[in-house]
């Protein structure tokens, strides 16, 4: 069983993932932060998510563009981006 995270280890390891991404920290670096927090086993990247992915869990969850860029703290621009695919999204998903 996985242990459960903290909500300060979560948005740790969701800053560190995002400035991997944006090319701010080296894959050595992230991979140090996320053993630390995840274990041996941990992924060192995260899954891409499709346009579609993107657009199905918004309409699923009755959201426009602009209420998911709110809650995401991203612009509407960047979500519409990504539903068309201009822009790549990736996500950790969790393990079973």
């Amino acid at each position: 069983m996985a242990k459960k995270l903290g909500k300060l280890t979560e948005a740790l390891l969701e800053t560190a993932e995002d400035m991997r991404s944006a090319g701010l920290m080296g894959d050595d670096t992230y991979r140090k932060i996320t053993v630390r927090h995840l274990g041996p086993d941990a992924p060192l990247a995260a899954e891409p998510i499709t346009p579609e992915e993107i657009r199905r869990v918004r309409e699923e969850a009755h959201l426009s563009q602009a209420a998911l860029a709110k809650y995401t703290n991203l612009t509407t621009g960047y979500i519409s981006q990504l539903e068309r695919g201009t822009k790549k999204a990736r996500v950790r998903r969790s393990r079973s």
